[in-house]
């Protein structure tokens, strides 16, 4: 058997058994790393040496947590909370609707923002979701569906929008990588490429919110109301210092490229201010770090897990035997294709990583099944967003997770992972397959 579909294999059944996800990444590089003919010494190794590349990104998610729980200091979340309370408190029973549904928009339109405008990625569900679920849970909003609204907001704009971490990973990773393998991308209009697969995306939004998950979900109140971490009071000023501190990180890093010196910026100017007082400092900037490590070492021990999968050489074994079974067949080509960039994202969990690994190997073999240069590009970036929903070990599905279930009731496998493959990854299939045979 091929180590990359053992490993993932393997990782991804000791995670619906509800292991762990850093040990099911561990077991599941070693096993890998074993199958692939690396031996212990050099699967730890492989794994050993992938790690600081996870080093980068789990340093600031400690950052941006530290920064979350700053802001939540301030009362910013918790005043959108309050506000949002009291409109429930009016409402007659059962005439919750309106609300309900602005909720889910907010928080789509926010996780939208957060790959574009306010460049923040996950960093805003610590910071707002905590605060809104006594809300949620009062309204019966099947939590389920949250995961489904923020996972979409997370994915979708980065593999269609060309602006923020979509300007990345568009153009500096798709677009160059296809070029890089030897196709001319001048032209090519990205959106128009990924257009169709992104309509694969807004496709299963639909379905979970309008049938599989439109009925209610009862949650234990009490621990709601126990899991509030902060014993918040918020004025006008302690509102216009969030204000500023989030404006500034959010200057800081557009101009440094740094979300690490911008979360610690914004978090100076509450610590200046008086917001956050100089002898409670220390203690919030630890629970902040606490809050996001899970989430810095399951993309610490991802890393790990990728660099196993690299060296086996067993990526390009598995794209090569599937280049076996094409033939000429520019159907099932483009299906394999997706499939292979499906379990290769699945395993690693990045959606960035993903397109350089297989870039190499698709691009020269959609060429030699005719496919046009448009087609070739939406092939690649749909094999690499496919999976990034559903990974165990991805931010896209870690982050949902890491706000609902700040009160011990909301499971990351069965409420977050298993949803959101099923309502993204199957339509991104479809669609994207479509796309590849339609452009």
């Amino acid at each position: 058997m091929n180590a990359v579909i053992a490993a993932v294999g393997i990782m991804l059944a000791l995670s619906l058994c509800r292991v762990h996800v850093v040990v099911a990444l561990i077991v599941g590089a070693l096993a890998g790393g074993l199958l692939g003919g690396l031996g212990v010494e050099g699967t730890l190794q492989a794994f050993n040496q992938g790690l600081g590349g996870g080093a980068t990104v789990a340093l600031s998610y400690a950052l941006l947590g530290a920064f979350a729980v700053a802001i939540a200091k301030s009362g910013l979340a918790h005043a959108l909370a309050d506000k949002a309370l009291a409109l429930v408190d009016k409402q007659q029973a059962g005439a919750g609707g309106v609300l309900k549904w602005l909720l889910i928009a907010l928080l789509l339109v926010v996780a939208i923002s957060s790959q574009n405008l306010v460049p923040i990625h996950i960093a805003f569900i610590p910071l707002l979701v905590p605060p809104l679920l006594y809300v949620l849970s009062k309204l019966q909003l099947d939590r389920r569906l949250i995961a489904c609204v923020l996972t979409f907001g997370l994915i979708t704009p980065y593999m269609f929008l060309p602006v923020g971490f979509g300007g990345i990973f568009l153009n500096e990773i798709l677009l160059a990588n296809v070029a890089k393998s030897g196709v001319d991308v001048t032209g090519i209009s990205i959106t128009q490429a990924m257009a169709i697969p992104a309509l694969g995306m807004l496709f299963g939004l639909l379905v979970a919110v309008l049938f599989s998950y439109r009925g209610k979900r009862l949650y234990d109140l009490e621990k709601v109301a126990q899991a509030e971490r902060v014993d918040v009071q918020y004025n006008p000023l302690s509102l216009l210092v969030a204000g500023l501190a989030i404006a500034a990180a959010f200057v800081v890093q557009l101009w440094l490229d740094s979300m690490i010196i911008g979360a610690l910026v914004g978090f100076v100017i509450f610590s200046v201010s008086g917001v956050v007082r100089w002898k409670e400092a220390d203690d919030l900037f630890t629970e902040g770090m606490k809050m996001m490590a899970m989430i810095g070492f399951i993309m610490i021990a991802a890393a790990g897990f990728a660099e196993v999968m690299k060296t086996t050489g067993e990526v390009k074994a598995l794209v090569d035997s599937s280049a076996e079974l094409i033939g000429h067949d520019k159907a099932v080509g483009a299906l394999l294709m997706l499939l292979v960039g499906l379990l290769v994202t699945m395993g690693i969990g990045s959606s960035f990583s993903t397109i350089p690994i297989i870039a190499a190997i698709f691009v020269p073999l959609g060429v030699q099944l005719g496919f046009s240069p448009l087609a070739i590009v939406c092939i690649v970036g749909t094999a690499g967003a496919l999976g990034d929903a559903g990974s165990p070990a991805s931010d896209s599905t870690l982050g949902p997770t890491s706000g609902l279930n700040a009160d011990g009731q909301h499971n990351h496998i069965w409420d977050s992972v298993v949803p959101t493959f099923l309502h993204y990854n199957l339509p991104l299939l479809a669609f994207g397959w479509a796309a590849a045979m339609l452009l």
